[in-house]
């Protein structure tokens, strides 16, 4: 049985997502002496991709909640998919 749409992203398992800037994208890569590639990837056919509105290129910061650190951020690559 449906219950209608559910919204993903206000869950409260679910961490923050953003797509971040072409500015922070070229300081992140710079921070890191890397290529935004070389980030873990996440697919464009992700849900939270598409919830997003990300597409391939982007890069994504996830920010969850930790019990130990207070709060962990992670980066993504979206790729076709």
């Amino acid at each position: 049985m449906c219950l209608g749409k559910f919204d993903l992203l206000k869950h409260e398992l679910v961490p923050q997502f953003r797509i971040l800037t072409k500015e922070e994208v070229d300081q992140l890569r710079r921070s890191l002496g890397i290529r935004k590639e070389d980030l873990p990837w996440m697919r464009r056919s992700d849900p939270v991709s598409k919830a997003i509105g990300a597409r391939p290129g982007d890069v994504v910061e996830i920010i969850r909640k930790s019990p130990v650190a207070g709060r962990s951020v992670a980066y993504r690559y979206v790729v076709p998919g």
